[in-house]
């Protein structure tokens, strides 16, 4: 009977043991079931992982987060360590995702790349050291052969902030906005995403407006420089006629005063034909100065435009408020 009982005993301790041991093997599912007991993600949150083709894994990942998108004191509130001096969303560990609302429609896309983005940071969090490991060589190699400035200059400040965090930032960054990735990439994004190239339709998109803003910016530039430069030669020309007018007509008026009549007729046609010409490059040079007025004002609102779409993404300006 004695042996019967620590028969017994050993098989309980052992069911206690492996019941441990495998509690500790399923931990993060543990886990995660509890994140989620009680969890009905809203449609908001539920369309941004339907619209970057977040698989299943993912988008479990994502709804554990409880994924928020905040005003912008409520974004700062949350996302109070921010990762650039722009930021669109944040995801802190053991709190969850947050992602700045962003409501303007030239903007839109904006919002799914960083949904996209920040649940990449949780999947990163999740990697074991091993694998993380393989998964930084895969995207530094990558890495070195990007020639998008843009991007360089980002992963650059990250590096001049904090370069531990450039490992885990070129892991979202690479997945979000590069379209073509090394073969190696591509498979292993695969565990995340069902078509990545969709996430980067809404990157290209939205980053396209910025540039188009700014190519337009830059072409009048251009054009008020070149006009700049017309305006200035025929101010300096007019000056100059002026000057050759004064004296013609003072030559004019000693003619007249000293009864030279002859000479004084003689000379008035060209005295004219220089007023003339004068007037020709006086009225020329108004017009390029209206033009060069209106182009201005076009190019100042085009700008205005930009700094307003810059603003929408920057959780540090406060939005403007209605009287």
């Amino acid at each position: 009977m004695k042996n019967f009982s620590r028969i017994i005993l050993g098989i309980v301790s052992g069911a206690v043991i492996f019941g441990s041991l495998l509690a500790i093997a399923n931990r993060q599912d543990i886990l995660d079931a509890l994140a989620l007991r009680g969890y009905t993600p809203n449609q908001r949150v539920v369309s941004l992982a339907d619209a970057t083709t977040m698989n299943d894994n993912t988008r479990r990942v994502f709804y554990v987060n409880h994924p928020e998108l905040n005003d912008k004191e409520s974004f700062r509130q949350n996302c109070s360590a921010a990762e650039q001096s722009i930021v669109l969303g944040c995801f802190v560990e053991r709190k969850g995702i947050f992602l700045l609302d962003v409501t303007d429609e030239r903007l839109n896309g904006v919002i799914e790349v960083t949904a996209a983005h920040e649940v990449l940071h949780a999947q990163y969090d999740r990697l074991s050291s091993g694998e993380r490991k393989r998964v930084d060589d895969m995207t530094n190699k990558f890495f070195a052969t990007v020639t998008d400035e843009r991007i360089k200059k980002t992963i650059e400040q990250y590096r001049a902030k904090d370069p531990s965090v450039v490992p885990n930032e070129l892991h979202s960054i690479l997945a979000t906005e590069i379209r073509s990735l090394s073969p190696e990439l591509e498979a292993y994004y695969g565990k995340y995403f069902k078509d990545r190239s969709k996430v980067v339709d809404f990157s290209e998109k939205y980053e396209q407006t910025f540039v188009d803003l700014t190519d337009q910016v830059e072409n009048f530039d251009e054009q008020l420089k070149t006009m700049k430069q017309t305006i200035e030669t025929g101010q300096k020309q007019i000056d100059e006629q002026n000057a050759q007018i004064e004296t013609q007509k003072a030559n004019l008026d000693a003619l007249l005063n000293s009864g030279r009549t002859e000479e004084y007729n003689a000379a008035v046609p060209a005295f004219n034909a220089q007023v003339s010409s004068y007037n020709r490059l006086v009225n020329s040079t108004r017009g390029t100065i209206d033009e060069y007025n209106q182009i201005v004002e076009k190019r100042n609102a085009i700008a205005t435009a930009e700094q307003e779409l810059i603003e929408a993404i920057d959780s540090n300006v406060e939005p403007k408020k209605t009287q």
